[in-house]
Parts: C-alpha cells; structure tokens; sequence
C-alpha cells in the first residue's frame, strides 16, 4: 500500500500558471545539481586568478551541500537506489578534503597562502 503524497510531493502552486510541475523535492534536488555542478566554475576563477591549479574551500563546501541535497532528492523525494549511490560517496569525500584543507590550512585558510 503507498502512502498518500505529502506537502513535499504536491506541485508548487505558484508555479502552476507557467505549465512547470515543480514539486519541493524536485527543487531542492535541481538545487542541489546545480550547486555541484556549479563548483567547477568556482574552482575556474580561483585557478585563473591565482595562475595555477588550485581548489578554494568554497568548492568543498559547494561539493558537501549539493551532494547532500541531491542526496536527499533521491532518498526521500524519489526513491532511486542509482541516485543514493551517485550521491552518497562524493559527500563522504568532500567531507574528509574539506577536513584535510582546515587542517592544513587553519579554520581561516591563512596558512597555505591562499
């Protein structure tokens, strides 16, 4: 027997006079793409302004809220084990670089010169 949809799973009404059928879930999981997706431009402007590779910090926070949005879009919204998988590892991972950068770098970042 299937639960009836909540709250989350009803179409957003505001949206409802554009034809767009956009639940909650449905935004925080595209929120969550693009916040990840979006890292990668700001991992481009810190490596050209600073003339060689390098990963801000922002970019593992981007990569930890993304993932965990996303994350949340396939566990409660829709319930796809590929989703989960895709999205579970590059939180784990974010976390710990996110970890290794405060530790070298000091909760600031003054340390490495940044």
């Amino acid at each position: 027997m299937l639960a009836p949809p909540g709250i989350m799973d009803a179409p957003i009404a505001v949206l409802a006079w554009t034809g767009i059928h956009m639940t909650p879930w449905k935004l925080i999981g595209l929120t969550g793409a693009l916040m990840f997706g979006s890292r990668w431009l700001v991992q481009f402007l810190a490596s050209r302004r600073h003339g060689k590779p390098v990963i801000p910090r922002l970019f593992w926070y981007m990569s930890i809220v993304g993932s965990l949005m996303t994350l949340a879009y396939f566990v409660f919204g829709k319930n796809d084990a590929v989703g989960i998988l895709q999205n579970l590892f590059p939180a784990f991972t974010a976390a710990y670089s996110l970890y290794l950068d405060i530790r070298h770098r000091g909760w600031n970042g003054e340390r490495a010169g940044y």
